[in-house]
């Protein structure tokens, strides 16, 4: 009988391994690139967001706190801060650029390094493999978010010369959904006409998104500039019928990149408005739903979702009060900057406060709003008589704006939120991943380390 030694067998395993294993790296390569990648970006939205969604989503006829499509596909953590020269807190262009292309930059800085100079981005890399490209966003097209991937520009305030680049630098996208009628219409220059010129077929309603040519690019404008907020839209979940529209004009034998932006929830965050940001919150849960159920249908698809940076120092209970009561905000069927519009030209009664904000209001808050509306406009006829030269010196009131902040503080008190800041904060914000290769973005990571990962499902070395 033939005996094997320890050492003997151990040569066999290796060498049977070794024969087993492929000897085609192209191969290797090729099977573990997910076809088609969605990156999905909720902008200002820390954890504190996603934990007040699940509170905001409770089934209160319930004992449990039900799951969320966010807390079933949480994976992580990623750290936000730019580069050295701008401190530790981001804003949306320096994070944008960090998701977008590695690199760590300045704030305000879109697709550039801290010497201005051009990065490349995952975007332009997919374009570059042959794979179609995608922007869904709330905002315009061609605000931080979507410009960091589609665009190189020193600031993010140059709206103009970043919408004219989608143009002069190459077109870069097969699809590109969003606002932005003010930068691609104007005066100087026709951008949309010359999308056109190019083979676009443009849209500039929702009720056509159904109707979409096949084999074509799109550039659908929908807006001046953002989405009607998610609150005063004709369709509430208006991210996830573009992003359902968006897939279905994607499919192709060579898959697809799309940048998904839930734009508005940082809006919602800089105005301290907690209706405004849980309605945006819905509007990406329900786009997160859909892709869910699109991944189980196209197994080879790879979501991640992140946010740049948290917005307003969100707090989920605030003044020493062990309590959050959500239950105001799923009644409200307007956004507080409309009620407030409305106010400055009708009677502020028990009645109409209660029909727009779509709950009961107190004697008291009533005569609170009653005598801010009042303040708001003796102050805007003393500005009014001021001469110019003295009325250059401050800021013209607003009646709409003092009539919403008030509105902004009952709701607080109500659901007994907390705010400590109109801007960003610099928290660590949630990653979440599901489909193909989506195990590569568990545990902490920084912004680029994203990037990084997803130019290597790109096939980039």
């Amino acid at each position: 009988m033939k005996i094997f030694t320890i050492s003997s067998l151990v040569s066999v395993m290796a060498l049977s391994l070794s024969c087993a294993a492929p000897t085609n790296d192209k191969k290797n390569t090729e099977s573990i690139i997910p076809k088609n990648i969605i990156m999905i970006v909720g902008d200002g939205m820390g954890p504190a967001y996603t934990t007040a969604y699940r509170y905001f989503n409770d089934d209160p006829n319930t004992e449990i706190v039900e799951e969320t499509v966010f807390d079933r596909n949480l994976v992580g953590m990623s750290s936000t801060y730019p580069a050295k020269v701008s401190g530790y807190v981001t804003d949306s262009a320096a994070s944008a650029t960090a998701l977008s292309s590695g690199i760590k930059t300045y704030n305000s800085a879109i697709g550039v390094d801290v010497n201005e100079k051009p990065v490349e981005t995952v975007l332009e890399w997919a374009k570059i493999q042959g794979k179609k490209t995608a922007v869904v966003v709330t905002s315009q097209i061609n605000h931080a978010t979507p410009a960091s991937y589609l665009s190189h520009n020193k600031s993010r305030r140059n709206y103009n010369e970043i919408a004219d680049s989608y143009i002069d630098n190459g077109i870069k996208a097969d699809l590109y959904f969003g606002g932005g009628w003010d930068y691609f219409i104007r005066e100087d220059r026709d951008l949309v006409a010359q999308f056109k010129q190019k083979g676009f077929h443009y849209i500039d309603d929702y009720s056509t998104l159904d109707k979409l040519p096949k084999n074509q690019p799109i550039l659908g404008l929908f807006a001046k500039q953002g989405l009607p907020a998610a609150l005063d839209d004709d369709n509430k979940h208006r991210l996830s019928a573009l992003t359902k529209a968006a897939t279905a004009q994607l499919e192709n034998i060579n898959g697809y990149f799309m940048l998904v932006e839930a734009s508005q929830i940082d809006w919602g965050g800089h105005g301290n408005d907690i209706a405004a940001s849980m309605a945006e919150m819905d509007d990406l849960a329900k786009t997160m739903e859909f892709l869910e159920q699109y991944v189980q249908l196209h197994p080879d698809t790879l979501v991640v979702l992140t946010a740049d940076h948290s917005t307003g120092g969100f707090t989920i209970g605030a003044n020493g009060e062990y309590a959050w009561r959500p239950e105001v905000l799923k009644t409200m069927k307007n956004s507080t900057e409309f009620i407030a519009k409305q106010f400055v030209n009708i009677e502020v009664t028990k009645k109409s406060a209660s029909e727009l904000l779509n709950f009961t209001l107190t004697d008291q808050e009533v005569l609170q709003l009653q005598k801010e509306k009042v303040n708001a406009n003796e102050a805007l006829i003393s500005f009014e008589a001021l001469s110019n030269a003295e009325q250059s010196k401050m800021r013209k009131p607003n009646v709409a704006r003092i009539i919403r902040n008030t509105i902004l503080h009952m709701i607080d008190k109500r659901t007994n939120t907390g705010w400590t800041s109109s801007g960003h904060t610099a928290v660590d914000v949630p990653v979440f991943a599901f489909g193909k290769e989506s195990a590569r973005f568990n545990g902490k990571l920084d912004n680029t380390e994203i990037a990084k990962k997803i130019f290597t499902l790109l096939g980039k070395k």
